[in-house]
């Protein structure tokens, strides 16, 4: 971590910080207003959802080997 300070300095340091718990904080209280909104997520719903992450996944990194093959084979 200090070397991460030490190169890009302490206030960008901090700024990125701030940002990202600003975003946390935000991105809980979307949370929660659905939650209120629609009720809890279920646990069939959670597994379906972390499911299709999975294949999402799994999808980025084909891609990312086959245009890595792609580059190879052109050059």
């Amino acid at each position: 971590m200090r070397g991460e300070v030490a190169e890009r300095g302490l206030w960008a340091y901090v700024a990125e910080a701030s940002r990202f718990k600003r975003d946390r904080d935000r991105l809980l209280e979307l949370g929660n207003w659905l939650e209120e909104e629609y009720g809890p997520v279920t646990e069939d719903e959670r597994a379906a959802a972390s499911k299709e992450l999975d294949e999402l996944d799994a999808e980025h990194e084909r891609r990312r080997a086959g245009g890595k093959r792609e580059e190879e084979e052109a050059a």
